[in-house]
This record gives structure tokens, C-alpha cells and sequence, in this order.
């Protein structure tokens, strides 16, 4: 999951960079944000699946 989180923040920093120098490729910025946010779902459902349903 580590790995996960080290892609997300990558991905993050990258749009972030790209938006601030005004990145021309808006399909690039797209296809970033929506790996981004795969990412951050992905994180969610493994975090979901660690975590007890009910206490006992």
C-alpha cells in the first residue's frame, strides 16, 4: 500500500507542477488525474478490506 501512496503523491506533484507552468496538453492532465484518482480508490478499498467489518 506504501507503494500506492508514494505513486499517488507522484502523480499529485506532477499535475501540480504541470498546472502551475500551464501544461498545453489538457489530455495529458486528464489521463493524470484519472490514474490519480484509480490510485486513491485502490488505496481506499485495500484500507476498507484491513479494517474489522464490526468489533466483536
Amino acid at each position: 500500500m506504501i507503494d500506492l501512496r508514494i505513486a499517488h503523491a507522484d502523480l499529485d506533484a506532477r499535475i501540480d507542477q504541470g498546472t502551475l507552468q500551464g501544461m498545453p496538453d489538457d489530455f495529458l492532465v486528464r489521463r493524470l488525474k484519472k490514474r490519480r484518482l484509480a490510485l486513491r480508490d485502490e488505496i481506499d478499498r485495500l484500507e476498507r478490506a484491513l479494517q474489522p467489518q464490526e468489533p466483536a
